[in-house]
Parts: C-alpha cells; sequence; structure tokens
C-alpha cells in the first residue's frame, strides 16, 4: 500500500486520551500532542486526571494516569466526554477508561503489557480483556508491542533497562502524530525545550518518536487517519496553549505592571495550586518576590505585611489552605487592605481527593471567617480565562481596598485551553486608591472617601502619611481602637458598604442560548462553563429552549441578577458540590425556586448527563 492510499477522515474535532501507570509520561504525551495541535491552530481544551498517590502499584487500576485532548476546527468548550482515540498502556489502563470509547472508535495498546500477570493486576477474570469489557466488535484495536519497539529504536544508545522503557511514551506520540497528521518538526522543538539540558535524554526520546512516527507511516496500521482544520473563527493574534494555573500567574504579574507596582506572592506548597508558586519565582526579571512560607498562616500573614508596604500582594492555596488563612484574611478585612487570595478548589474534606475537582470551597469563600467579614468573591470558568479573572482580582483589590478570593478548581488549573496573549497597553487601566495629599498630616486608619466607603492607601514612609493599623476594632473618626457598641455597628456596615459597592464596576449578567423565551433557565459559575454551555447549545439545536447565566463574579452578584433570573419560568442550578451556590441564590433572590443538579464525584460534568437533566426539567 503507497501512502496515497491511506484514507483520511476530514473531522470538525477528535477527542484523544493518552491512559497508563504514572510513571509511563501520560501527562508529558498529552501536553506536547495538545501544544502542537495549538501551535498548529486547533482550538483546544484538555483533562490531566491523576491518582494523588505519588506511585501506586505499577500496572494497577488505582495507578492509573490519564490525559485528555479535545481538539477542534471549531470552538471547543470542554475536554469532551467520550474518545475517539485511545492509548492504553496497559490492562489497567483500558479497564479504567473502556467505558469512555466511541463506537468504533481506535484503541492503541501496548500488546507487549497484556500478558497474564498484566491482566491479573488490572483484575481481569479472563486472558481477553476486550471481550471480557464488551469491546470486541465495538472498536477499532490496534495492538502495538510498544516496549521492544522502543527497545530495539533505543539498542545501541546504551541506557538502561528502566530508561529505555520510560521513552516508549514517545513512541506511541510518534503513531499519534501520524494518526492525526500531524508533523512531527514541532514536537521535536517541544522535546528540544523539555530535555535541552540533558542532550543524551532528548536525543534517545527523538529517535523514538521519529521511529514510531515512521512504524506508522510505513504499516498504514490499517485504519484511517484524521484531519482537523484550522480553526477559522480566531482573530489575528499570538496565541499558545496555555493551563490554568499558569495564567492565573501571568494575570497577577500584568495587573502589578499595570498598576506600576512590585507583585509579592507569600504562599505554602499545596497541590493543585503549587504550580502558581513555581511560576511566580521564575518571574524575577520582571520584579516578582516569592517567599515559600513554613506554613499557610505564615504565607497570609506575609502577603499583608507585603500589602501594607505597598506591593499588590498575593497568596495562593487550595481548600484546606484557606481555611488555616481565615483568621489572617480577617485581620486583611480589618485593617482593609488589597489582598488577592487565590483557591485552586480540590476534592474535599481534609486531605480529600487532592488531584480531584470540586467546587465545594464556595461557601467557606463567602463565610468561612468569624465576625462580620465580607470578600469580594470571584470565579474564573476556563484556564484561558484564569489570566483575566487574576487580572481583575488584582484591580478590585487595589481600587477597592479589600482582600479578593479568586475560585478557580483543578480542571482549570491542570487543563489547557488555546489563548490569545494581549497587549498590556489594551488591558483595563488600574488605579490604586492611595490616599490624597489633603489627608496629609491628617490620615487615620480609618480614613476613607465617604461616597464608597473605599479606605485609603497611605504606603509606610509616604511623609505626614503616618497611621497605626491592625485588627482591633476602630473609632470610625479618630481611628484609634474602640468597644463603642455604636460605632462597631457603623464599621461593621462601612465595610459591608464597600464591598457591595464593587457591583458597581463589574460587568452585568448575561445570557447565552435561548435569551427570548426560554423553557429553562440554566445557571452555573466557575469551571462549569464549557460544558454546561455545550449541553445548553445541543439542546437547542434540538429544537429546545434553554437560556444560560454563567456566574463569574459572587460577591457581590452582579447589580441585574435578580432582575434577568425572574424572566424565566424555571430555572435549576449547576455546580460540582451538593448545592452551595443554590443555597447562596436563594439568600439574594426571593421569590425564586431553584432546582439543583449536583455532583461531588471528583469528575466534571459531562455534556450527555447535563443534557438528561435539562431534558426531564423540560418535561
Amino acid at each position: 500500500m503507497d501512502k496515497q492510499t491511506v484514507k483520511v477522515t476530514n473531522n470538525e474535532n477528535v477527542v484523544i486520551r493518552f491512559s497508563g501507570d504514572s510513571g509511563d509520561g501520560m501527562q508529558l504525551t498529552g501536553t506536547l500532542f495538545s501544544n502542537l495541535s495549538a501551535i498548529l491552530g486547533n482550538e483546544i481544551s484538555t483533562f490531566p486526571d491523576f491518582p494523588a498517590e505519588i506511585r501506586a502499584p505499577q500496572g494497577t487500576i488505582g495507578g492509573v494516569s490519564g490525559f485528555q485532548v479535545h481538539l477542534g476546527s471549531q470552538k471547543v468548550y470542554t475536554p469532551g466526554d467520550m474518545a475517539d482515540v485511545l492509548v492504553a498502556m496497559n490492562p489497567a489502563a483500558l479497564k479504567v477508561n473502556a467505558k469512555g470509547i466511541k463506537k468504533m472508535g481506535v484503541l492503541i495498546v501496548d500488546a507487549d503489557s497484556f500478558e497474564k500477570k498484566d491482566l491479573e493486576k488490572a483484575e481481569f477474570k479472563t486472558d481477553n480483556p476486550y471481550e471480557e469489557l464488551d469491546l470486541s466488535d465495538t472498536i477499532q484495536i490496534i495492538p502495538i508491542p510498544l516496549t521492544s519497539l522502543t527497545k530495539d529504536s533505543l539498542a545501541d544508545f546504551g541506557m538502561d533497562n528502566k530508561s529505555v522503557i520510560r521513552c516508549k511514551n514517545m513512541f506511541a506520540l510518534g503513531v499519534v502524530c501520524w494518526l492525526f497528521n500531524r508533523p512531527i518538526d514541532q514536537a521535536i522543538h517541544f522535546l528540544g525545550n523539555k530535555f535541552g539540558k540533558k542532550p543524551d535524554l532528548l536525543k534517545a526520546n527523538v529517535k523514538v518518536l521519529t521511529d514510531g512516527y515512521n512504524y506508522a507511516n510505513n504499516l498504514h496500521l490499517n485504519i484511517s487517519t484524521f484531519h482537523i482544520d484550522r480553526t477559522q473563527e480566531l482573530e489575528h493574534g499570538t496565541y499558545t496553549s496555555i493551563n490554568g494555573n499558569k495564567a492565573t500567574s501571568w494575570g497577577l504579574i500584568a495587573a502589578a505592571e499595570k498598576a506600576g507596582l512590585e507583585l509579592f506572592l507569600g504562599s505554602y506548597p499545596i497541590t493543585p495550586a503549587t504550580d502558581i508558586m513555581h511560576e511566580l519565582a521564575l518571574r524575577k526579571d520582571v520584579g516578582v518576590k516569592v517567599v515559600q512560607a513554613e506554613d499557610e498562616i505564615s504565607g497570609i500573614c506575609t502577603a499583608i505585611g507585603a500589602s501594607f508596604a505597598g506591593d499588590l500582594a498575593a497568596t495562593s492555596t487550595s481548600g484546606p489552605g484557606l481555611a488555616l488563612k481565615s483568621e489572617a484574611l480577617g485581620l486583611a478585612v480589618m485593617a482593609e487592605l488589597p489582598l488577592v487570595v487565590i483557591d485552586v478548589m480540590r476534592g474535599g474534606p481534609s486531605t480529600g481527593l487532592p488531584t480531584k475537582t470540586e467546587q465545594t470551597d464556595l461557601l467557606q469563600a463567602l463565610y468561612g471567617r468569624n465576625g462580620e467579614s465580607p470578600c469580594v468573591v470571584i470565579a474564573a470558568s476556563k484556564p484561558s480565562d484564569c489570566f483575566h479573572y487574576a487580572y481583575m482580582a488584582g484591580k478590585i483589590a487595589l481600587e477597592h481596598m479589600t482582600p479578593v478570593i479568586l475560585l478557580t478548581d483543578t480542571f482549570l488549573a491542570n487543563g489547557t485551553s488555546l489563548w490569545k496573549l494581549p497587549k498590556l497597553a489594551e488591558l483595563e487601566e488600574i488605579k490604586p486608591f492611595y490616599a490624597p495629599e489633603s489627608l496629609k498630616g491628617q490620615m487615620k486608619a480609618t480614613s476613607r472617601d465617604e461616597a464608597t466607603k473605599i479606605h485609603y492607601w497611605a504606603i509606610p514612609g509616604r511623609e505626614g502619611f503616618t497611621h497605626r493599623n491592625g485588627g482591633l476594632e476602630k473609632d470610625y473618626e479618630r481611628g484609634a481602637i474602640s468597644t463603642n457598641p455604636e460605632n462597631h455597628q457603623r464599621m461593621v456596615d462601612a465595610r459591608a458598604e464597600k464591598v457591595e459597592g464593587v457591583a458597581n464596576s463589574i460587568p452585568q449578567l448575561t445570557v447565552e442560548g435561548c435569551k427570548d423565551n426560554a423553557e429553562l433557565l440554566v445557571i452555573g459559575w466557575g469551571s462549569t462553563y464549557g460544558h454546561l454551555l455545550s449541553a445548553v447549545e445541543n439542546m437547542n439545536q434540538k429544537g429546545h429552549r434553554i437560556a444560560l447565566a454563567h456566574f463569574n463574579y459572587i460577591n457581590p452578584l452582579p447589580k441585574n441578577t435578580e432582575e434577568i433570573i425572574k424572566q424565566y419560568p424555571k430555572a435549576v442550578v449547576c455546580e460540582l458540590n451538593s448545592g452551595q451556590f443554590a443555597t447562596y441564590l436563594r439568600t439574594k433572590v426571593e421569590g425564586v425556586h431553584f432546582h439543583q443538579y449536583n455532583k461531588v464525584e471528583g469528575q466534571p460534568f459531562t455534556t450527555a448527563e447535563l443534557e438528561e437533566c435539562f431534558e426531564n426539567h423540560i418535561k
């Protein structure tokens, strides 16, 4: 068969999942393939999914690590429900993902890893895993001896057996590049960035990648290849593939640059937020200062000190860390200092499911502090818009002199999407709320603009603006410590009014889908956006009338929230918790019965389950 006879199938979008042991390099393989697709002009959405154990027993179901990529020539909102192509490096990976392969999808397996002992580790009861999983007649199975072919490829490299076997993911990537008509030149460039300081390892991985591509190209594997056109809807500009944690980091950097301030991060390592600290620690070239503190409390306290000293200050954490930071966060509320707190939510409670995703910290972010302690709470929706909402968190904190909690989650933090790099000049202006010259010699810890109740920011060292601040309640007029009951009420009201005033500077709530005469209003917030929008669009294409109202600004809510919600006869709130946003909305919007669709499995929604939910509510 010559190359011209290979059948090529044109697709608008394709989903591929790489799966294997934690040591099989599936995260690297998926990242390289998704980056390559982004460079070639495709929309992408990814979902890395890996176990919490550092290394579960090899070949067992508990140790399976996966990376799913959805790429398309049209807008892509989710990593996809079902895979067109599954790469399974062992029987455990096949068993975990068997239900997620589309009918007549392609299954590529490492034939060398399907021996009897491998099947037993994965708890198969027979010697034929395909029949046992009812896959024999429903998918295209492509067994490739990845391990032995990799050993042959590197026979002359003098590497030990363990190091050789670890390169087999590159052989699989080469096969997949052929399957998707991807040139491997760019993949080799990415490998150069990854292994540039290890030339021998780089050479070995490039050799295996190339041999994998040539193997598939020469044999053609008796299947048609996939072709996905470039996305035509992209605006002119420079694009890259970016994950949520990196986008969050860059958003903070941009906010500091725009405000003319240095950025300070005081933090403590915690999954899945640690990459924010890692990324910012690399940015000394733009004046970023990072302190890895000894614990979560120290992390936020160093940030509060940096804020008092005049930096844009931030701290990053996940749910357990937010709990530990709660007392110091109350100090920032009382002292009325700008502070950005990033909570990358994960499965809980306690240590919970640290590598899985949930939206279960919402009520903690809203209310998890002692006393009347209001904070601004916002949430990102996509890996790429983590940049925008980190930027907006910095802007709101500096312009309204308040702590801002930015909620992302594991799905956003580790997932990637295509992102257009913005120009700093095009970003919204940030004007820190500095004390005016008219307060010189009269500055107090309670000095504020009476119209907005926003506290003035006086940086230490500014002549004539010396003042004392702290965690005790202060007299509204004099700034001295006060326990007067009426004064405390006045101060509580002022701090609350300041936060509520943020609603005047945030966008109005918008509606997508069938805006007029909808039978059902779907409500969501944060990272569920892509799945909800996909489900709503699919249902509307079937002739239903469904609208979507998705929230990024949570406290305060957009000013038109009640007006929008009351336009529709029925509303269902969908979230990855037991109903926290629905509970919150009931306190803000009276006279509306909020239906709920909730899931707490450590996994994102699927579009299919949401469509079923909406159909049931319409019926």
